[in-house]
């Protein structure tokens, strides 16, 4: 690091550095114009000495600004990324002879890190789902998202000087958007190494499954499973579902060619109410490379019949097309939309909730609801009287003059303890663009918690976004912004789905009809199948005798699975309820029982949850090279076999985009700050103090 200083007059006139000379050696000269007992030589150097300490003291007093410059060299960074999924782990009679294994590949990146030495910084992860520190052997990552890997990297060296991304990887993604969108965000070249085979192999496999989550009791629903064929032109693909042992389709269809496909539509009927679990299979046929490919198991959720919700408006808004398709994306839910014109033809207590779409209940709409005793959520928008909404409720007021709309972003707000969602779906909403909210200041009532608050530019306030009350046991909800449809296109632009605002509306459904069928004890999970690895979530709520939330008592849980092993938890207390997070359990079924004592009566109650095994890894074998190849040629680097990655050192250092890169800091201050300056004056004091004491003169 080199550092440099220079003087700047900045607002103080260049001309008193003439004037500071002139006051020191004016100084120095009437002092010592004529001291006798003191050598000419001496004489000169003690006047030099007082020349220079004035000299100092009238810069001080003028007081002009040094300037600091250091230059801090920063060494490339080189960051390498490898695949420790499982798709990796190929079955041992599809491997080639001569094939370097997996873990010579780690073994030889490591190697490389050595190799570029102390001249660039090379920092090692792996990644799976997500991305970890360090290099990897287990292969054992049961999802594979290279986008979220490239992107998390991206995001944690912004502004950093990336020379260049080793990526190690086959190329197979199941999870998340197309890696090379998010590689051309990253302004370095990405070196591909090429693992896997591409040589397809005979296999029979179940690509996808395409089912609704839920059906209704006694009607029929649809199955379509993706159903795929390599090398086995000529056979029979058998296709077979069952539930508990008992085979309900079977199948066959004839195989014309080695890279084969047909979606295989299976029309199931919907049993009796709760979760049912169904086995999807294909025979194995001989030669066969894998067997893990050819099961699956999807988990239906029978219903007795839907919930309904009213959306009421009074002008059309795409934000209304958004709300319904998210609600609805749960089946257990129906939207009915209207017309406010409509509303004294329709049946409110039919309905389970009733959304007020940009409507202020006014004294007529007010009556009619109330009368229905429905829960009610309001939205709001550029279409809204803010005045009739404030007088209409008594959840939230916005003091607002006029009806100017302002940008205002998501934020979570980590208090919010009447449900709960997922750290994932939190993390997206704040990445959300702006929705649109009344300028003005918000106030909540006491019994009004916020799920998302408003962040006003870089300015996170306390005024609430989305937000709930309980109030007289009649549970509502506010939604102080428009621009939902925003929220839809940009989260399937960066995530490639809408999971985060499906999860969010339909959770803030879920807990405001839950208040229909209300018990004073309720234990339920976030949902009721969860994903291998996933953290399982779940929420308790307890009420008193006047239906009032309390979280005094400590409410134990014991889950068991089918073996009988049972895990024991203590639920968290949060503001007003009960939390839980569990971690990750092993795929399998469990059930759960939970107990709480309030006063001197005892609660019980009793659930069950699924946690689905992921075979995501197995389903596709067959390497995408063309893939990696797209990404290095992108980027500016190059693809490469896993026998080639010992030229990865002279490749880098030989590349002219990889360089050391010199950071200038420049830094102002007062000379007034500069300390070793007093420092220098009491030297140079002391000196001259010393020789005029030796001659005498003191």
């Amino acid at each position: 690091m080199l550092f440099l200083f220079s003087i700047t007059w900045g607002n103080v006139s260049g001309w008193w550095l003439p004037v500071c000379v002139l006051a020191g050696l004016l100084y120095a000269g009437v002092m010592y114009r004529q001291p006798v007992n003191i050598d000419s030589r001496l004489r000169y150097a003690l006047f030099a000495l007082r020349a220079i300490v004035v000299f100092i003291l009238g810069l001080l007093l003028v007081s002009p600004l040094v300037k600091s410059v250091k230059y801090k060299p920063e060494k490339p960074l080189v960051l390498v990324l490898q695949d420790n999924s499982k798709s990796l782990v190929a079955p041992p009679k599809s491997s080639p002879a001569g094939r370097i294994s997996n873990s010579m590949v780690v073994d030889a990146l490591s190697k490389a890190k050595s190799q570029l030495g102390d001249d660039y910084e090379v920092l090692e992860f792996h990644f799976d789902n997500t991305l970890h520190t360090g290099l990897e052997k287990t292969f054992n990552g049961k999802q594979t998202d290279i986008s979220s890997a490239l992107k998390q990297l991206n995001e944690r060296f912004v502004n950093r000087n990336i020379g260049a991304v080793i990526l190690a990887t086959d190329g197979i993604y199941n999870r998340g958007a197309d890696p090379q969108y998010e590689a051309e965000n990253i302004k370095a070249n990405i070196y591909t190494i090429a693992l896997g085979d591409t040589v397809p192999k005979r296999d029979l496999l179940i690509g996808n499954i395409s089912y609704n989550k839920t059906a209704f009791t006694g009607n029929d629903f649809i199955v379509e499973v993706l159903t795929e064929a390599y090398q086995s032109n000529g056979e029979q693909l058998r296709l077979t579902v069952s539930e508990g042992g008992q085979t309900l389709i079977n199948q066959t269809v004839g195989i014309t060619g080695n890279d084969y496909r047909k979606v295989i539509p299976v029309k199931l009927s919907a049993g009796k109410k709760g979760l049912h679990k169904f086995k999807v299979s294909i025979a194995p046929v001989s030669n066969e490379l894998s067997v893990q490919n050819n099961t699956e198991d999807i988990y239906i959720d029978m219903l007795d019949a839907r919930q309904k919700v009213l959306l009421l408006y009074s002008a059309l808004h795409p934000d209304i097309a958004v709300i319904r398709n998210a609600i609805e994306s749960n089946r257990n839910y129906e939207v009915k939309v209207s017309p406010l014109a409509d509303l004294p033809t329709l049946k409110l207590p039919d309905y389970n909730l009733i959304i007020l779409f940009q409507l202020t209940a006014n004294a007529p709409i007010k009556t009619f609801i109330d009368k229905s005793g429905v829960p009610i959520w309001y939205t709001i928008g550029a279409q809204s009287n803010v005045q009739v909404f404030n007088s209409g409720q008594t959840d939230i007021r916005i003091s607002a003059g006029n009806t100017e709309m302002q940008e205002v972003f998501a934020l979570p707000d980590d208090g919010f303890s009447a449900f709960t969602l997922t750290d994932s779906t939190r993390q997206k909403l704040m990445r959300m663009p702006p929705l649109l909210a009344p300028f003005g200041s918000y106030t909540a009532s006491a019994g009004t918690s916020s799920l998302l608050k408003q962040r006003i530019g870089n300015v996170s306030t306390t005024y609430p976004l989305l937000a709930f009350s309980n109030a007289g046991g009649r549970r509502s909800a506010t939604l102080t912004g428009e621009g939902l449809w925003r929220w839809k296109l940009a989260e399937f632009n960066i995530y490639g789905s809408h999971n985060a605002l499906e999860e969010l509306l339909s959770q803030s459904v879920q807990y405001l009809t839950a208040n229909a069928n209300r018990q004073q004890f309720r234990v339920y999970p976030a949902k009721a199948v969860f994903d291998e690895g996933e953290s399982i979530l779940l929420n308790a709520e307890l009420y008193n005798d006047a239906l009032e939330l309390v979280n005094t008592p400590d409410v134990k849980i014991d889950i068991k699975n089918q073996q009988g092993k049972s895990y024991n938890f203590l639920f968290t207390r949060t503001a007003q309820n009960y939390s839980l997070d569990a971690g990750a359990l092993p795929s399998g079924e469990y059930t759960y029982s939970a107990s709480v004592k309030l006063g001197e009566r005892l609660f019980n109650t009793t659930g069950r949850f699924t946690v689905k095994q992921l075979n995501l890894e197995a389903r596709q074998a067959t390497a995408n090279h063309r893939l990696l190849n797209t990404i290095a040629k992108q980027s500016g680097g190059v693809m490469l076999q896993p026998s080639q990655i010992g030229e990865l050192t002279d490749i880098i250092r030989k590349s002219e985009n990889i360089k050391t890169v010199v950071y200038e800091d420049k830094h102002y201050a007062d000379l007034v700050d500069v300390k070793w300056i007093f420092v220098l004056i009491l030297v140079l004091l002391s000196t001259e103090w010393f020789l005029r004491k030796r001659e005498g003169e003191v």
